[in-house]
């Protein structure tokens, strides 16, 4: 995609886009995973992020990253679900990841975001964020970043 195409290109086309870098099974569990955030999620904007080696869409209820109460990840190795989990409860020890701010659920299906221990992740998230989600409306569909952007620079990481 030229900087010119990426600027005429709707953000659903951009983010299709991008999703279609990965494998057809990966392409499929990104979908049914975003489907299931967005429904879980229906008033937060989706920010979306292209990172060398991973997309990821974080669910916030501004247009800023660091409001977001959850992200999902694809990478090559498969979809993780991120939270502010350093300060959450997690009973269950299922987050993974040593991050000061950010730990993360691995996704194999979409179904593992109605487990009820994720679910309680979730609802704990949304309870502790900084901002609030809206109660009404809908979120959008923002390109943060993309792959027509150059990949040097800090905070790029894989």
């Amino acid at each position: 995609m030229k900087d010119d195409d990426s600027k005429r290109l709707t953000p659903q086309a951009q983010l299709q886009a991008l999703v279609g870098k990965f494998d057809p099974g990966a392409q499929r569990l990104f979908r049914s995973l975003r489907t299931a955030l967005r429904k879980r999620f229906p008033t937060a904007n989706e920010l979306v992020y292209d990172y060398a080696q991973q997309l990821v869409v974080s669910y916030s209820p501004s247009e800023n990253g660091i409001d977001a109460v959850a992200a999902l990840a694809l990478r090559a190795d498969g979809a993780r679900l991120y939270v502010h989990g350093a300060r959450l409860p997690d009973p269950q020890k299922l987050l993974q990841g040593s991050g000061k701010q950010a730990r993360y659920v691995p996704l194999e299906t979409a179904a593992r975001l109605r487990h009820p221990d994720v679910e309680a992740l979730l609802a704990a998230a949304v309870a502790q964020a900084q901002v609030p989600l809206a109660t009404s409306g809908k979120g959008r569909l923002v390109v943060k970043s993309s792959a027509t952007k150059g990949r040097s620079g800090r905070g790029r990481s894989g």
